[in-house]
């Protein structure tokens, strides 16, 4: 009779992990080996993680925006939530046939407090099904403006903490690349998207800066850091925003407020580069 691999027999896998959850997200093989590239998948797993374990102190809902698959839920809950008696992860994703493949795999690995809603963003707004104030938002390799949607619903929600790896962002580019000829004409700095690989670039760049700046004038304090080497991925940024001490939600019905200077410069960086139009976006 063949034996089972566990968590001893594989020394980078940490006590406690399930086999069954590592085989299903691809890092370990179907015999429950770790060959070089799984092994290194799990080696970033274990670098993420450590971005966001000292973040789940007391948290009681933690919100994974856009799921997709929800990989990123299951690893939280098998390291973190599994042990405790108390929280619990609830994945938000449209596409419903994801959702039900979320639902099973969470029942077969007996994940009792992981939940799975199948809607909109601007469902997700108000749905009571979930609580109006969550502990932290995740969204991770969100693509294009799937990230922005996990802002605004972290700040509805009133989060604690937001963890953010945002992905193929072409919104600000293609905004930059319509008016091209016009900033050409307007300002010397329009040479730093003139040829169509530093728009893009550019664009995602100033993405992510004018997202730093909406939540900074939310009240977050924010980092940016790599998730992983430059080597393995180029989506590779990651935002982490944290409520700042003493900081009170935003009571509901009242209009968002927070750093009058953050918001400031946003709007300042938007008209410098001809992006007035995406103000509703970033700066509210």
């Amino acid at each position: 009779m063949k034996k089972q691999t566990t968590p001893a027999d594989i020394p980078e896998i940490r006590p406690g992990q399930s086999i069954d959850l590592l085989k299903e997200l691809h890092i370990l093989t179907r015999d429950g080996k770790l060959n070089q590239d799984t092994r290194r998948k799990l080696k970033q797993v274990y670098h993420l993680y450590q971005f966001i374990e000292p973040l789940l102190a007391d948290a009681q809902t933690l919100v994974d925006h856009g799921a997709g698959k929800s990989y990123l839920g299951f690893i939280l809950y098998d390291l973190y939530f599994k042990a405790l008696d108390s929280g619990e992860i609830v994945g938000i994703e449209t596409r419903k046939e994801l959702v039900d493949k979320s639902r099973d795999l969470a029942e077969r690995l007996d994940f009792p407090r992981m939940r799975f809603l199948a809607c909109t963003v601007e469902d997700s707004l108000t749905s009571a099904e979930l609580p109006a104030t969550v502990d932290v938002v995740t969204a991770l390799h969100a693509c294009n403006t799937a990230t922005d949607d996990a802002i605004r619903f972290a700040l509805t929600r009133n989060a604690r903490h937001l963890v953010l790896v945002p992905c193929c962002q072409a919104e600000v580019a293609a905004a930059m690349r319509a008016r091209k000829n016009e900033s050409l004409r307007q300002t010397p700095l329009s040479e730093l998207w003139r040829h169509p690989i530093h728009t893009r670039e550019l664009g995602s760049h100033l993405t992510n800066v004018l997202r730093c700046l909406l939540l900074e004038s939310h009240g977050y304090d924010v980092t940016v850091t790599e998730l992983v080497g430059w080597e393995h991925s180029m989506k590779n940024e990651l935002i982490i925003a944290s409520r700042r001490p003493g900081g009170k939600p935003r009571p509901a019905g009242s209009p968002l407020g927070g750093r009058k200077n953050a918001r400031e410069r946003a709007e300042a960086i938007l008209r410098e580069f001809n992006l007035s139009e995406l103000a509703p976006r970033f700066c509210y």
